[in-house]
């Protein structure tokens, strides 16, 4: 008996940790399910829409300018942000925030994006916190659900 019950719970156990490593490989990988708060990429993505972000871009390094990325906040590691890619390394972008008069020009550096909200008036991006080095940005956003309509990207 106890050794039946020992062999159900073993068992049990080891099927939990391979679907758990599954999980794991799959969330890390090749995407994840996102849902998206904030107005900063309004009206582009609203706040709670849910959005599928997928990873394979960024290990192939195909992030391209235009594309919408979920990212670590260089501000604060515990939250994501999700922004427009506007700049890549290399590239000359301007840098002058919605209130500012005057525009200056910054150049990405190597291993950096330049990322901005949609609402220029109502996000925190790269214009206030500078280039996101390229290792921050968890996946590519390619598939956003609104009011049960499927939408690409």
């Amino acid at each position: 008996m106890l050794r039946r019950v020992l062999g159900r719970t073993l068992g049990f156990v080891g099927y939990a940790v391979q679907y758990g490593c599954i999980a794991h490989c799959a969330f890390e990988y090749i995407g994840e399910v996102v849902v998206c708060s904030g107005p900063s990429m309004e009206p582009t993505i609203v706040s709670h829409d849910i959005v599928f972000s997928e990873r394979m871009s960024r290990h192939l390094y195909r992030i391209q300018k235009g594309d919408i990325v979920i990212a670590k906040s260089p501000l604060d590691p515990n939250m994501n942000i999700c922004k427009r890619v506007i700049g890549l390394e290399g590239d000359k972008v301007c840098s002058r925030g919605p209130s500012d008069l005057f525009k200056s020009h910054t150049y990405v550096p190597k291993g950096h994006v330049w990322l901005e909200g949609d609402n220029l008036r109502n996000s925190s991006d790269s214009r206030s916190y500078g280039p996101v080095p390229y290792a921050l940005i968890r996946g590519r956003v390619c598939l956003k659900v609104t009011g049960g309509v499927l939408m690409l990207y």
